[in-house]
């Protein structure tokens, strides 16, 4: 696939550049870099190849070109700019960071060398886009503003030295340190940001920023403050579809007789059919979206920093974040009834076969309008204190201590992290719908002579309240850090040594307060007032032509509407109430205790007459996992009919704490070897085993999703549960790199690396099988076995549903009519009348456990480590200065392989494990400074990638398709202290779309837009 393509643009770098040894104690030892901070495209590019080249291992960095002048407002969208490095994007912005194939959770990202805790939650799981929570380790790099940042470095090998997580590799963030730079400067900034997708809030927003720092004369004390403030309003429109259903056709009468997955009428078309056998699917429905955001970020660090002799200083620091967002959002959801009523299918061509074109007659049913208000707050606090003390000449000491939480708490009313208001029309008689380009289309047909106000036309009374939703999502993570390292110089090389003790500890907490209005069958059309809708035309997108499409949405607020519906409906008995349900669904929480120590030399010397530089160092961890959830204990399943079951709480209304502990150790080596082979001409070899934790969702103790497996265990159903596992342990990676550099220039290089890493332990599913909380199982057993005896003796058969109505006969304790085996037998002699019998018997009893019952095994589905992989690639890198011109060009290419990949035609039964998020990326930056003026224009492109291996009940992949996108940036010094800019991100709109097992398979397309922000800033 061309990497330029029309339409398929990008971001790319900025001044990759950086200097500097890591702040923290943790990197401070292993390279002896010096600290240099300069101004210009120019000389920051100088800097960063100077830290590329002195470096042992493979490091990138960006700094920034002065104090509170980092290249990019966000950190993520510098960094995708560096060789392997990419990244995903929430609403159009950099969030998380995919390094060499790695995705965001085997990446460690840490403040100032410091682990940083994790927490990001958003949304409730209705509509695409809804999230149910997150178990990821990795921090969200758009909570942190770039103002106070100084320099970014992505260490790709690892050392002994390095804190441990980051098996594709560690990112480490350095804010500014007074002491760093002696004297008094600051520096304000000032944006007004225009994001052109914004449709209700401003069209302009403020971005406001500015350092202050100082240090005394004698520079013994110093102080550093800085803070942002960043405002965006923002909008999108989208599709998506909920869930892509998979099977294999059925060539039977044509493929016309119901055909597992699709209902076809009677007469109904199919064009096309897939072969007998062959894979096909069917969607649940198609949703248009519309989405409008607001964000809201506050920044804050102070810095105190005291050096009475040359020999101490200590610094404490304080570092704030906070993020508030907000988002309404609504859907036009049109859905698939599959009732005897798809009366035409045009399928494609495609090995696993697409319908291209659906219609489907039946009706009235609803034609949905769901609207959704989500908020979420995610805090930061972390408190530092490092002292460093020169014991001798030769030898010092660093101690470094931090406490830092992060919090991503429900903002909404009620505390409510989304309110889901569903509304819909019971109007629509037919629809149709169209999977055959990009943008899938649709339309449907209304009466509402039946249903609705009888006008005939589509009108607000048409449409009446289902159900309203509040979600409840939440996530607390706390780090204590503390490490002590030393260092000792001897002749041509260094000692590092170092222990470390890690406390995380993160609880996760959801639920869902479900609360029935006119229910999903719309009881009562006109039941919302029509002041509180509004109608506009939803498939006006400005990249597709949706003109064929139905033109109405509906616009309303959330929680206005719920709120009405709630005092419309609410009793003093249904417990009716716009506000979260305080009795969790999930409560879990994990708890790591680590210790660390680690030594490491570093040498430097000649070989064969040319200079070697050799590290090399050990680091031995030990981790404690303590896993706690609070959980409903079930006693069994309640039977209701024949395959018809709920979990049943008994007598347990409390949730009690289930624990499980576990524990592990790891041996980590690391080596770095460079030469250089000619003058200018750098080789490289390094190798190092580095681990990744298994992600906090999988290390939950709870046992959940207990189901029936489909009927009776007596009659061969498997009963069916889903656990996490604490004891998984973590992912190991061995990593080779080899690379040579040349630098020809004082600006200019090229580099080619290739690198091989070999995964184990990576976590797959497995089913086993257990017992959990001793439930019992009244479908075996004494009492199963006697109405199976008395069903023979009466003459009726044996299934399911004559086992229920039997065992309920005969173990009923009070009805409202009581029943024996012979009325059975007398109403089994007539089809019809035995069917309503069975009816009348299902509705007035049902089945509970009982401790005669035998206890119950379940079919586990568990994570488990039992998988390895293999990747591998190769980077390549140039950039180049044309003389004193002003003008410079970089250019980089990852390639990215795996020996996993995801098989599309798999059984949809099939449990597939693959590798995510590889793929290759690139890009090219053309860069101007002279005169006072810099400017930038950068692409940047990542290939298609798997995102998902394991997508609803079909285990579906979700692909991410091909991405492109330029920024550019120009700025003027106006003199040494007042300088103008221009930014312009996503300057040509290009959009994102996902998709399953074919392209025609649509997951979700969000459709984007350019943003533009203009700004000055003051130096002093």
């Amino acid at each position: 696939m061309s990497m330029f393509k029309k339409n398929k643009l990008s971001n790319a770098i900025v001044s990759v550049i950086a200097s500097s040894a890591i702040a923290a104690p943790a990197f401070a030892q292993d390279e002896a870099i010096e600290e240099v901070f300069v101004t210009g495209i120019r000389a920051s590019l100088e800097a960063s190849m100077d830290v590329k080249r002195n470096s042992a291992g493979v490091v990138d960095a960006i700094s920034a070109e002065d104090i509170g002048k980092f290249p990019d407002t966000n950190l993520a969208e510098s960094l995708q700019r560096i060789t392997g490095v990419s990244i995903s994007r929430t609403n159009g912005e950099g969030s998380e960071v995919t390094v060499r194939g790695f995705g965001a959770e085997y990446n460690l990202i840490t403040l100032n060398g410091r682990h940083m805790p994790a927490a990001s939650v958003y949304g409730g799981g209705s509509g695409a886009g809804g999230t149910n929570g997150s178990s990821n380790r990795s921090f969200d790099f758009s909570n942190i503003a770039s103002e106070s940042v100084s320099k970014v470095e992505v260490y790709k090998t690892s050392k002994a030295s390095i804190a441990t997580g980051g098996m594709g590799a560690t990112i480490n963030i350095g804010t500014a340190r007074p002491l760093d730079s002696p004297g008094m400067k600051g520096s304000v900034g000032v944006k007004a940001v225009h994001d052109t997708t914004n449709r209700t809030g401003s069209d302009i927003t403020p971005e406001l920023s500015g350092i202050f720092s100082f240090t005394n004369d004698a520079e013994t004390f110093g102080v550093a403050v800085s803070g942002s403030y960043q405002q965006r309003h923002s909008g999108n429109r989208g599709v998506a579809e909920n869930e892509w259903n998979i099977s294999r056709w059925d060539a039977t009468d044509g493929g016309n007789n119901g055909n597992n997955l699709f209902s076809f009428t009677d007469d109904a078309e199919i064009v096309n059919a897939p072969a007998d056998g062959q894979l096909f699917g069917r969607p649940n429905d198609l949703r248009y979206s519309f989405s409008d955001q607001e964000r809201d970020r506050l920044n804050g660090q102070l810095v105190v920093q005291f050096a009475p002799t040359e020999k101490f200083t200590g610094t404490v620091d304080y570092t704030f974040a906070e993020n508030k967002i907000k988002e309404r959002r609504g859907e036009s959801t049109s859905w698939l009834a599959n009732g005897n009523s798809i009366d035409r299918v045009v399928f494609d061509d495609g090995a696993v076969a697409t319908p291209i074109y659906i219609h489907e007659t039946a009706g009235p049913r609803d034609q949905g309008y769901e609207q959704q208000l989500r908020k979420q707050k995610n805090t930061l606090n972390s408190a530092g204190l490092n002292l460093e003390f020169q014991a001798t000449d030769n030898f010092s000491v660093t101690l470094d201590a931090h406490n830092s939480t992060m919090k991503s708490l429900p903002d909404g009313p009620g505390k409510a992290g989304e309110i889901a208001t569903s509304i819909a029309a019971p109007t629509q008689v037919a629809h149709w719908i169209e999977f055959n380009d990009d943008m899938p289309l649709y339309d449907w047909e209304m009466d509402d002579s039946s249903r609705g106000d009888g006008d005939g036309v589509f009108s607000f009374g048409d449409i009446g309240s289902q159900v309203v939703r509040v979600f409840y999502n939440a996530q607390e993570t706390e780090i204590t850090q503390v490490q002590l390292d030393g260092a000792f110089d001897f002749d041509s090389g260094r000692l590092d040594f170092g222990v470390e003790s890690r406390a995380m500890e993160t609880t996760q907490q959801s639920s869902n307060r479900y609360m029935a209005m006119g229910d999903w069958g719309v009881a009562n059309p006109g039941d919302i007032p029509a002041s509180m809708m509004e109608m506009f035309n939803l498939s006006k997108f400005d990249d597709y032509n949706a003109s064929r499409s139905s033109q109405v949405g509906i616009r309303g607020d959330a929680e206005v509407i719920g709120q009405h519906l709630v005092d419309l409906y609410g009793t003093a008995d249904n417990g009716y109430v716009l506000a979260y349900e305080p009795n969790f669904a999930n409560d879990d929480k994990v708890k790591e205790d680590t210790k660390a120590a680690f030594f490491q030399i570093t040498m430097e010397g000649e070989f064969a007459g040319r200079p070697v530089n050799l590290v090399t160092g050990l680091r031995y961890e030990t981790t404690n996992v303590e896993s706690t959830s609070l959980v409903q204990i079930p006693i069994g399943l309640l039977w209701q009919d024949n395959n018809d079951f709920q979990v049943d709480y008994g007598d347990n209304p409390d949730f009690q704490p289930f624990s499980a502990d576990a524990s592990y150790d790891n041996l980590l080596p690391s080596l770095d070897f460079d030469i250089e082979v000619i003058d200018d001409l750098k080789a490289r070899f390094s190798y190092s085993k580095t681990i990744a934790r298994a992600q906090y969702g999988n290390l939950k103790s709870s046992v959940g999703n207990f189901g029936s497996g489909g009927g009776s265990t007596y009659n061969g159903a498997t009963r069916v549960a889903t656990s996490s596992n604490p004891a998984l342990l973590p992912l190991e990676s061995d990593n080779v790199d080899i690379s040579l550099e040349w630098y020809y220039s004082d600006s200019s290089y090229a580099s080619v690396g290739f690198f091989e890493k070999r995964v184990s332990n990576f976590i797959g599913r497995e089913k086993v099988t257990e017992q959990h909380f001793d439930m019992r199982d009244q479908t075996t057993g004494a009492r199963a076995e006697a109405a199976v005896a008395e069903l023979a003796s009466q003459g009726i058969a044996l299934d399911d549903t004559s086992l229920f109505v039997m065992e309920a006969i005969m173990t009923q304790t009070s009805a409202a009519n009581v029943w024996t085996p012979a009325d059975y037998a007398t109403a089994a002699a007539d089809p019809a009348t035995k069917n309503q019998f069975e009816i009348d018997v299902a509705t007035a009893l049902d089945i509970r456990v009982t401790g005669e019952d035998p206890i119950s095994n379940w079919l586990t589905d568990k994570p488990v480590n039992n998988r390895e992989a293999k990747l591998y690639g190769a980077e390549f890198a140039v950039q180049h200065f044309f003389g004193e011109s002003g003008f410079g060009l970089q250019a980089n290419y990852t390639v990215v392989e795996g020996d996993v990949s995801y098989d599309n035609l798999a059984d949809p039964g099939e449990a597939q494990f693959a590798l995510l998020g590889l793929s290759d990326t690139a890009n090219l930056v053309a860069v101007y400074d002279n005169y006072g003026v810099q400017a930038r224009i950068a692409y940047n492109w990542r290939d298609e990638y798997l995102r998902s291996a394991s997508e609803d009940t079909a285990r579906n992949p979700i692909y991410v398709e091909e991405h492109g996108q330029i920024d550019l940036n120009v700025s003027y010094d106006i003199n040494d202290m007042f300088s103008v800019f221009f930014e312009g991100l996503n300057v040509t709109g290009e959009n994102y779309r996902e998709h399953q097992r074919t392209t025609a398979m649509i997951q979700y397309l969000e459709e984007l837009g350019p943003r533009y922000q203009v700004g000055a800033r003051f130096n002093f």
